[in-house]
C-alpha cells in the first residue's frame, strides 16, 4: 500500500508535453516550434515541474498521478529528465505515471539546433518501464501486453492505471495516433482487477489517457476511447464510480452517463492555460475532488524569481493561449474587413477568451451573459463569416449549474 491512513491526499495533472533543456538550444527552429505548439510551453516547463516538486515536498500528498503525455513528443531524453526532476519525492510521495499517445513510439520525437530538426530517440515500452520503475514498483499488479497497473492507495482504494494507447512494436517515422482504445488482453486484465477490488472490498479509481465521455459535442473524435461503450459496461457491471483522463488539454466534469456510474474528471494540460491541478481528498468513503491553478511563484529560486515571465507566468500562458487560437482564423477576414481592424481585435478576443474559459472549467454563465455574447456584433460576424467553427462555439459556454472545478462522491 502506498499509505497506511485511511485519509489520504493525491495529486492530479496531465499533459506536462515536457521537452527537455538539453534537446533544444532556443534557436530559430526551436522559437518555430513554440509558435506552433498550441498554447503549449515548451521553454519554461524544467522550471515549472521542479516548482511543482518543491511544493509537493512542502504539501505532502501521498501520491502524484500524472495521466499521459508526460513528453512533448516521446522524446527518451524528455521522459529521463522528466523521471530526474521528481527524484526528490523518492520515498516521501510516490510517483505514479501512465503513457500519453504522445509518450511511446512517437515519430515526431525531435531535438532542435539551430534552424534545423533533428530525430531523437524514441521511448519504447521497455525504456518507459525502467525510466519510471519507482512508479512500478510495489504494484498490486502489471499487465502483461501494455504498460497498465494497479497500485493499493491505502485499505480502502485501489488505483487502477490504465494504458490507453495506440503504438506498435519499433521506433516509429509517422505522427502518434490521436485515437486510443483498451486492447483485448488488457481488457481481461483490467477485469480481474476490478473484480479483485470487488472480492477485498476496495473501491476502484482508474486513469488513463483518453476519455470515457465526450466532453465536447463538437470536438470529441480520437479523444474518446474507440471501445468507451465497452468501458462502461464493465465499469457499470463493477460499479466504478469515477475515471480521471486527460489528452483534449481542457478541464471539464461529467458526472454519470445512465447506465453508467461513472463520473469522468478530464485534467487540463499543465504546460498550457493556468497550470490546473487537482487534490483529491479521501476519508474512509468518502472523496472530496478540487482543481487548483498552480502559482509556482513561493516556489522559484532567487535568480529565477529576476526572470518576469516567471513571476507572472499565468500572465504568458494566457497570451501563448489566446495568441495561438485566434491568429489563423482571423487572418482571412482582414482582407475582408480591413477597414474594421477593431471588429477584427475584437472577434479574436471573443474567439480565444472563449476557448480559454472552455480549456480552464470557467465556461458556465448565466443565460443572459449567454444572450447578449450571441447578439454582440464580433460573435455574429465570427459566425457569419467563419460557419465551421459556429457549433464549436455554440459548445463552449454552459448555463448549467455545473462545476467543473469541485466533485465529491460518496462510495
Amino acid at each position: 500500500m502506498i499509505t497506511e491512513n485511511d485519509a489520504a491526499k493525491f495529486w492530479v495533472i496531465s499533459d506536462t508535453h515536457l521537452i527537455a533543456d538539453s534537446l533544444h538550444d532556443n534557436g530559430q527552429a526551436f522559437s518555430q516550434m513554440q509558435k506552433t505548439s498550441q498554447g503549449k510551453d515548451l521553454y519554461y516547463q524544467e522550471v515549472v515541474l521542479s516548482a511543482f516538486v518543491k511544493k509537493a515536498l512542502d504539501k505532502k500528498p501521498d501520491a502524484i498521478i500524472v495521466t499521459g503525455d508526460v513528453t512533448f513528443n516521446g522524446e527518451r531524453v524528455s521522459a529521463q529528465r522528466f523521471a530526474e526532476i521528481f527524484k526528490p519525492l523518492k520515498g516521501k510521495t510516490k510517483l505514479l505515471i501512465l503513457p500519453g499517445n504522445h509518450d511511446i513510439y512517437d515519430g515526431w520525437a525531435r531535438e532542435f539546433r539551430g534552424k534545423k530538426q533533428y530525430y531523437a530517440g524514441q521511448i519504447s515500452p521497455l525504456f518507459w518501464k525502467n525510466i519510471f520503475r519507482e512508479s512500478y514498483k510495489g504494484a498490486l499488479s502489471e499487465d502483461d501486453s501494455s504498460l497498465a497497473y494497479s497500485q493499493q492507495l491505502n485499505s480502502d482504494f485501489l488505483l487502477i492505471m490504465l494504458d490507453s494507447n495506440i503504438y506498435g512494436s519499433e521506433e516509429s517515422t509517422t505522427a502518434p495516433a490521436t485515437h486510443g482504445k483498451i486492447g483485448k488482453e488488457q481488457l481481461k486484465w483490467f477485469e480481474n482487477q476490478l473484480r479483485l477490488a470487488q472480492e477485498k472490498s476496495l473501491h476502484p479509481i482508474v486513469f488513463m489517457h483518453h476519455n470515457l465521455y465526450a466532453h465536447n459535442p463538437a470536438v470529441n473524435k480520437s479523444y474518446v476511447l474507440d471501445n468507451a461503450n465497452e468501458i462502461r459496461r464493465l465499469f457499470g457491471r463493477y460499479g466504478v464510480k469515477l475515471v480521471f483522463s486527460g489528452h483534449i488539454h481542457a478541464q471539464n466534469i461529467l458526472g454519470p452517463q445512465i447506465p453508467t456510474p461513472t463520473s469522468e474528471i478530464v485534467s487540463s494540460s499543465f504546460c498550457s492555460t493556468d497550470q490546473g491541478y487537482g487534490e483529491v481528498h479521501i476519508k474512509k468513503n468518502n472523496l472530496e475532488y478540487r482543481r487548483h491553478s498552480f502559482d509556482m511563484s513561493p516556489y522559484l529560486s532567487e535568480k529565477e524569481k529576476q526572470n518576469w515571465t516567471l513571476t507572472h507566468f499565468h500572465d504568458y500562458l494566457e497570451n501563448i493561449q489566446l495568441g495561438s487560437l485566434a491568429a489563423n482564423l482571423m487572418q482571412k477576414d482582414l482582407n475582408k474587413y480591413h477597414n474594421s481592424l477593431d471588429l477584427i481585435r475584437k472577434m479574436g478576443k471573443l474567439f480565444s477568451k472563449m476557448n480559454y474559459n472552455f480549456f480552464t472549467g470557467k465556461n458556465h454563465i448565466s443565460k443572459a451573459q449567454l444572450d447578449k455574447l450571441h447578439a454582440s456584433e464580433p460573435y455574429k460576424v465570427l459566425v457569419q463569416e467563419n460557419p465551421e467553427v459556429k457549433l464549436y462555439l455554440e459548445t463552449l459556454y454552459d448555463i448549467s449549474d455545473h462545476d467543473n472545478w469541485n466533485l465529491k462522491i460518496r462510495f
